[in-house]
């Protein structure tokens, strides 16, 4: 959290409002990332402002974070334009400061920037309906069609080897070595189940190295509540919290997704009977995304796309297992068992998906012929 006054938080928003502010900046969302605030400026009837930090912890290079969401909702918005669509409500628009800068820093040297808020949208944490999910796929199908020209090697890579999957198990056996929290003895099967993936670990950095699957743009932080809906058609209209844009596979976009929004249970469900796969999520996610991105993905990239969902269901679950290890000293807990709990969802997770992985591919395969069919 800042240290700022309210008066410094004022300040930093006139730095994006130089005709002044009708109402102060107020807290807003449930972000536990980004500092984030809401204005309205003067001379802009109707028009509010988001104002947000960037945190340097998670983001240590806050310029390369800015420079990726730039050049990505400048592309955007000229693929909008083009589509024939609204570019103030369907990407994030930044705003400059009066020194003709996209960020403003303060006297910690943290990071500030503002991008106009989209009126008259909703958003969700969880959803089990259907229609709200497919919508959730058509944002992110969507986004990855539009910046399929753009290169994405030229994006900064804010935060490394994120989706490293190898690299994250690695990181799990120097915590079982290291056993800095004295745990490893009592969730040693656990760890065996974990260790039993590892093989099937390195299947999509493979699959990138050796050219079978493409880079692309990729937003890698999926969740349903990073989706604008319109308030009053249920429709698609925005995708939001950009600072993961970053070179990617496709898989992970759509496998965190589904990671995350199809199972039936939350990340810390202690009742592991509650934890299962829901299919008709899935296959509402997969309608959305591939109604969208169907024509621009290879055959391998649609093969890949439930590779993803358990690899991120994986991913998640040794990052979980890891930090646990560690004595909690990643991801916030609220209780000494919180990780460890969420460990055990994951991989449980993940062990539904094996059950049902038939069916994960046949939806895929479904729907994939379906669009290149031109169905």
């Amino acid at each position: 959290m800042s240290n700022l006054s309210p008066e410094e938080i004022g300040q930093l928003a006139l730095r994006f409002a130089p005709e002044g502010m009708l109402e102060a900046p107020v807290p807003f969302g449930g972000g536990h990332i980004n500092d984030t605030y809401l204005f309205s400026p003067a001379g802009e009837k109707g028009v509010r402002y988001v104002l947000q930090r960037i945190n340097r912890t998670a983001f240590p290079h806050p310029e390369d974070v800015m420079d990726n969401m730039l050049r990505v909702t400048q592309h955007l918005r000229e693929q909008i334009v083009l589509r024939g669509g609204d570019p103030q409500r369907e990407t994030l628009r930044l705003l400059r400061t009066q020194d003709g800068l996209f960020f403003a820093v303060d006297r910690n040297g943290d990071y500030w920037r503002s991008y106009s808020f989209v009126s008259d949208s909703v958003s969700y944490d969880r959803s089990g309906d259907e229609r709200i999910f497919r919508e959730s796929g058509r944002a992110f199908g969507r986004f990855l069609s539009m910046l399929d020209g753009f290169d994405a090697a030229s994006l900064h890579e804010t935060i490394e080897r994120f989706h490293d999957t190898p690299h994250r198990f690695a990181a799990l056996h120097e915590a079982v070595a290291r056993d800095e929290a004295g745990r490893a003895g009592g969730v040693r099967d656990l760890i065996d189940l974990a260790l039993s993936y590892e093989p099937f670990s390195s299947t999509l950095v493979d699959a990138l190295a050796c050219g079978r699957l493409p880079l692309r743009v990729t937003h890698n932080d999926t969740k349903l509540n990073n989706v604008l809906l319109d308030e009053r058609t249920g429709r698609a209209l925005c995708v939001i919290d950009l600072d993961t844009v970053m070179p990617g596979l496709c898989a992970y976009d759509f496998g965190d997704a589904i990671r995350y929004g199809a199972s039936t249970a939350a990340e810390d469900e202690r009742d592991l009977g509650r934890v299962r796969l829901s299919l008709t999520l899935y296959r509402a996610y997969a309608e959305g995304y591939l109604s969208e991105v169907g024509d621009v993905l290879t055959g391998e990239e649609l093969r890949s796309l439930p590779v993803g969902a358990k690899m991120m269901t994986l991913e998640t679950g040794v990052r979980f297992l890891t930090d646990y290890l560690d004595g909690d000293v990643y991801f916030k807990v609220a209780c000494p068992d919180h990780n460890l709990v969420r460990a055990r969802t994951q991989l449980k997770l993940l062990q539904d998906m094996d059950a049902h992985w038939d069916e994960m591919v046949s939806v895929i395969d479904e729907l994939g012929s379906r669009k290149k069919g031109g169905a």
